[in-house]
């Protein structure tokens, strides 16, 4: 069973040679200097386009890469933009195909995930992209890791889930498996229906410098209780329950805090990259555990 990339040529590159040139311009050329978590258990990405937000995912992952060395399984807790099932589903079996080829599932840690109250649900992943815009960082930076998708909708059931996981893969022998959560921040503006604090520069300053900081403080502080209800309030994060997953999965890891590596929104890169500005902005940032 091999998903096709749905995304690639619309959020990333559709080739091989395009997709690693992306992936080179992403990562950063200097190790982290920071007080990085050891071991990283976990971490939160962002999913946009990766002219968007691609530095910031590939971030996490190189600083999984820098301190853990080489990881055996990434358990992937994606936004659910399309699946708004009850229970967290996990494609459990075969393949994921991007432009650099196959990435593998965990076949058995998948199987013990799903014992755990998920779902075995290939078909929800089917055209999703918060999953696939990872997964190539994965197959560059980590060439031998397999993977382990989980879509997770609304569903009061995240951080006993999460919890759950964690306390799995803490009890692994042999194996080394981190968790990675995949959410943008404040979708805000009229094209998202979401002004509360109105429109212009300072508008969107307040949902970069108010709204995102208060789901990144409760991430870092690792108040995983807190950031579906805060979320659902605020709208700060489209991936509320994958965070809160992930964030008590890290806490069973044995993680007792996050750290933030970058914090910015698509408003700034159009304004470093494109000299333009936008009456819209998503935010994004990176955190590990």
């Amino acid at each position: 069973m091999i998903r096709k990339p749905a995304v690639a040529g619309q959020f990333y590159a559709a080739t091989r040679s395009a997709c690693l040139a992306e992936i080179e311009e992403c990562l950063s050329q200097q190790p982290f200097s920071g007080d990085l978590p050891d071991p990283i258990v976990a971490g939160i990405v962002p999913h946009a386009g990766w002219v968007f937000s691609g530095r910031l995912a590939a971030m996490v992952f190189q600083a999984v890469r820098q301190v853990d060395g080489q990881v055996d399984t990434f358990v992937l807790f994606g936004a659910a933009h399309r699946y708004y099932s009850g229970s967290p589903a996990v494609y459990d079996r075969g393949a994921w195909e991007t432009p650099l080829g196959l990435a593998y599932i965990d076949e058995e840690l998948a199987d013990q995930i799903v014992s755990l109250g998920a779902l075995a649900g290939p078909d929800a992943h089917s055209g999703e992209h918060s999953i696939e815009v990872q997964v190539p960082f994965i197959q560059y930076l980590f060439p031998n890791a397999r993977i382990v998708p989980i879509l997770m909708p609304l569903s009061g059931f995240e951080v006993p889930f999460g919890t759950a996981v964690g306390r799995l893969l803490a009890s692994l022998e042999g194996k080394q498996a981190v968790c990675i959560a995949s959410t943008d921040l404040t979708h805000y503006g009229p094209r998202y229906g979401f002004c509360p604090a109105g429109t212009g520069p300072s508008a969107l300053a307040w949902a970069h410098q108010v709204n995102d900081r208060e789901f990144i403080e409760l991430a870092v502080r690792m108040e995983a209780e807190k950031i579906v209800p805060a979320a659902s309030e605020k709208q700060n994060a489209c991936g509320p329950s994958a965070a809160a997953a992930v964030v008590a999965a890290a806490r069973a890891m044995g993680a007792r805090r996050g750290v933030l590596l970058a914090h910015t929104s698509s408003n700034e890169v159009m304004l470093r990259k494109f000299r333009q500005r936008s009456e819209e902005s998503v935010g994004y940032a990176a955190i590990v555990f």
